[in-house]
């Protein structure tokens, strides 16, 4: 019997005093966070060693930093050293920043010593005790606990338990399937029943959107000003909106992933990164599409399955024949959506052209390994263009 760690999210009803005690917890650990990022910066090299030591000589200093949780504070730096450490081995990891009180949202980590459950509500260190909406039990006793706050303000609790994993249907050993991302489709895969198209849930709520931003350019204040009850209920429904397409776009990501990864063993994602797109005039669209949070799924979902998840390089994919792997000589522009070789005649969707290469990449340059890795080659020729 297989059994998956995992997290549980909860819906938290915190009252007035709750709240305040936890921003006042969240403005302790980020000044904690903001000291590390400084010692950083000025080449002190700290580590979650000395970043201890030093808590332990500021809390016996400062009565401010006694009235909050160490076990909190002490997560928010070991959080920061894991952060560090990632930033020198993984490529395109930036150095941790600092955390703005305006600009960051509320997050606070508790481990096992750090709360309890009683009577239906979480207890938290100093007395502080939160309703939490139950949506389902908990499968075992949680090793640890994340508060957050998303833009609406609305509190959440993810508690890290251990469960018994699904049964995972079996797919055949010789099935498999590329994902090439675009924009008027979000996905193409190399079967037509596993495309998924473009919603289109953002482009729904702009018009609504729109209207909540311009109350809030009309109700802001000046400089210097605290922000009015109506901007700042402006400011709320407006977050409102973006999180419902959110929330929307995530749940049709689920599903597809779902399907993708019942019905193959070989999985093969193109490594789009969107980023490059809000800089053209395809950014809204392109936002909408939320392909960094599909990939994301499919990818979770692929890994916890237990299949064998490909992250292939986008580089010359759409260039190549997924016929005899000829390369195109010259660039292909975002109007061309037929690709046709003029080395074997092959015809094809641009997208679905470029989804088998991905596939052929996956299955040539990835044998044997069940994780995610690069892979950055293509099979090199010549002769190919698309029209």
């Amino acid at each position: 019997m297989r059994t998956e760690v995992v997290r549980y999210n909860y819906r938290l009803r915190p009252g007035t005093t709750a709240e305040r005690a936890l921003i006042e917890e969240w403005h302790r650990c980020r000044f904690l966070w903001n000291e590390a990022v400084h010692q950083t910066e000025t080449g002190a090299k700290p580590t979650f060693a000395k970043l201890s030591k030093l808590l332990t000589e500021t809390r016996a200093r400062s009565s401010w930093l006694r009235d909050g949780s160490q076990v909190a504070q002490q997560q928010m730096l070991r959080t920061y050293a894991q952060a560090l450490d990632v930033s020198f081995t993984v490529k395109g990891r930036g150095r941790p920043r600092f955390k703005a009180r305006k600009k960051t949202l509320p997050s606070l980590e508790y481990t096992r010593r750090g709360f309890r459950i009683r009577g239906g509500r979480l207890v938290l260190p100093k007395g502080v005790s939160i309703p939490v909406v139950w949506s389902r039990a908990l499968p075992s006793d949680p090793s640890s606990v994340r508060i957050t706050r998303d833009s609406v303000g609305h509190w959440y609790a993810s508690f890290v338990v251990s469960r018994v994993a699904e049964p995972i249907p079996v797919a055949d050993e010789g099935s498999g399937v590329g994902i090439d991302w675009g924009v008027t489709q979000t996905a193409t895969a190399t079967d037509t029943r596993f495309d998924l198209p473009h919603a289109g849930h953002r482009k729904r709520c702009a018009a609504e959107l729109a209207k909540s931003q311009r109350r809030m350019a009309r109700r802001r204040r000046g400089r210097g000003h605290p922000p009015s009850r109506g901007y700042r209920q402006a400011r709320k429904q407006a977050a409102r909106i973006q999180k419902k397409a959110a929330r929307q776009n995530r749940h049709d990501g689920r599903m597809w992933a779902r399907t993708v990864v019942e019905a193959h063993h070989l999985i093969a994602v193109e490594d789009f990164k969107p980023k490059f797109l809000s800089k053209t005039t395809m950014a809204r669209k392109a936002a909408d599409a939320a392909v960094a949070t599909i990939k994301r799924e499919l990818v979770e979902q692929g890994r916890r399955a237990g299949r064998k998840v490909v992250v292939v390089r986008p580089a010359y994919t759409t260039m190549t024949c997924s016929g005899c792997f000829a390369r195109a000589k010259q660039p292909l522009g975002l109007g061309e959506r037929i690709f046709r070789c003029w080395v074997c005649g092959h015809t094809a969707c641009r997208d679905r052209n470029a989804a088998r290469v991905i596939l052929a990449v996956a299955e040539r340059g990835h044998t044997g390994v069940d994780d995610v890795s690069q892979v950055d080659h293509l099979p090199s020729g010549g002769g190919a263009v698309a029209v």
